[in-house]
């Protein structure tokens, strides 16, 4: 695409928001509830004019403005809302937004014209939309979340289990491969504490490099919240007051209330962070030093089984009671995994058991040719 000719430039955001619109246009047509008709009325009437500036923008240049009808996706969407009704394709479209909130932003007649943030807008309105109260739920999309639950809830036992999945694995692995090459059981104990612990503080500032991360991103998140509030409180009033109409507040109370706390600048960010964003500013992801402990520990804690023996015992007898303990370890982690992945518990332990015990079996043959070729 060339900066000297901007016209494609213009002709795909062209197109773009004339997907947008047809789409909005679509679920407000389709919506039942008054209130959220009148959101997506509104964003489509913004799209409207976010393709009117760029049809201009081609007459500027002398280019005839192309009749335009919606893409295959768009149509296809629009399909669905119609026949499942505009929650069926919510969260598809929020993510779409998600994606698409960007775009505008290196673009400068776009940034002039005050697009991007419109964009963004956009982007948080519908996540406020693809994630109602409980209460205003539909039967259907009850269901849904809770599969969804089923299917990928309980963040922290996840977490845990897989944190001490890695450490298990990955030490059992280690473990097998220099007893396959037949070192001491002394040097076998202390590759293993040293796999441990090697293992453990990787995970450790992992852990804390991403916590950090995440603040950091938050912080960018808020920092640009601000700006906008600063520079364009209007726009920031007329958000809000969408956000709080799509939670279900009727239109004029929504609008007192949004005009209400944007009287007071700090009152006005920490609402628009919290509801827009959905960051908590007191907490932003949480203590990267409590998570880096964490997971340090859990690490351990699985890297331990595959070791352990090796305190008390040597040979042979100590390579079958460290792929004994290690066993047992991989079928209660297996049946772990069964609580967030929605599978029988007796498949999944037993997956588990065959995964761990192949990676150990690689490595021990890869320890043993290893060993053979060294001293050979």
């Amino acid at each position: 695409m060339s900066e000297a000719d901007p016209a494609q430039r213009y002709a795909a955001n062209l197109q773009g928001e004339v997907d947008s619109a047809a789409l909005y246009r679509t679920l407000a047509q389709t919506e039942t509830n008054p209130q959220l008709a009148s959101v997506y009325g509104r964003l489509a009437a913004v799209e409207e004019a976010h393709a009117e500036f760029w049809k201009a923008k081609l007459r500027e240049i002398g280019r005839n403005v192309p009749r335009l009808r919606p893409g295959f996706r768009t149509r296809a969407l629009a399909w669905l809302a119609r026949r499942f009704g505009p929650a069926f394709v919510l969260p598809t479209l929020d993510t779409l937004e998600h994606i698409d909130s960007g775009t505008y932003d290196r673009q400068p007649e776009a940034v002039a014209g005050g697009l991007p943030a419109a964009e963004r807008s956009h982007a948080r309105i519908l996540e406020a939309l693809a994630a109602p109260a409980p209460g205003a739920l539909s039967g259907v999309a009850l269901a849904r979340l809770e599969g969804r639950h089923r299917g990928m809830g309980g963040n922290a036992l996840r977490a845990a289990v897989l944190g001490a999945n890695d450490g298990l694995v990955s030490n059992l692995s280690l473990v097998m491969g220099v007893a396959g090459a037949e070192l001491a059981p002394r040097a076998i104990l202390v590759t293993g504490l040293a796999g441990l612990l090697a293992g453990a503080c990787s995970m450790a500032l992992g852990e804390w490099l991403s916590v950090n991360t995440s603040r950091e991103a938050y912080q960018r998140q808020i920092d640009t919240e601000a700006a906008e509030l600063e520079q364009i409180p209007e726009e920031e009033q007329e958000e809000l007051a969408l956000i709080y109409q799509a939670k279900g507040l009727p239109e004029d109370q929504a609008k007192a209330l949004a005009e209400q706390l944007i009287a007071n600048k700090a009152t006005a960010l920490d609402t628009l962070v919290r509801e827009e964003l959905g960051i908590d500013p007191e907490q932003l992801g949480g203590s990267a030093w409590g998570a880096a402990g964490t997971s340090f520990v859990l690490f351990a804690l699985g890297a331990i089984f595959p070791v352990a023996p090796y305190f008390a015992l040597a040979g042979n007898a100590a390579v079958a009671a460290s792929l004994a303990a290690s066993g047992v370890a991989l079928v209660l982690i297996g049946a772990g995994t069964s609580l967030f992945t929605g599978r029988g518990m007796g498949f999944s332990a037993l997956r588990q058991l065959l995964v761990g015990y192949a990676a150990a079996l690689v490595t021990y043959g890869l320890g043993k040719a290893l060993g053979v070729a060294v001293t050979g």
